[in-house]
């Protein structure tokens, strides 16, 4: 049975210094689930681009108004190539954190089991 979830996709873009969040959505039997669905897109099309200013995706289980609009992660940038995030979590509401390495190779091992 299919769950429901939310993904907040965190992109540091060069020179910025700062963070931007995205968050969608998504469907899936856990978080790895739901991450491959935020990979493959709508009907499994892989609409996601992994951009080289991925930081990580954050996500959590159920849908929450306020997530989409403020989500409580904060980002913060520990040395030039690395960033710390934390996830503020509610009592009974499972968040799970994907580095941009595991998108990564979760991308890359759809792309090649599930070619266009």
């Amino acid at each position: 049975m299919d769950s429901t979830y939310m993904a907040a996709t965190i992109n540091a873009p060069r020179g910025s210094g700062s963070c931007d969040l995205s968050v969608t959505g998504v469907r899936g039997d856990n978080a790895t689930e739901a991450l491959a669905d935020l990979l493959m897109g709508p009907g499994g099309g892989g609409g996601f681009i992994v951009h080289q200013t991925l930081v990580g995706v954050v996500i959590r289980t159920g849908i929450d108004i306020r997530w989409m609009t403020q989500p409580p992660i904060a980002v913060e940038r520990n040395s030039p190539r690395n960033w710390g995030i934390t996830v503020d979590q509610e009592e009974g509401v499972e968040v799970t954190l994907f580095s941009a390495d595991d998108v990564r190779e979760l991308h890359t091992r759809l792309r090649t089991e599930y070619p266009k």
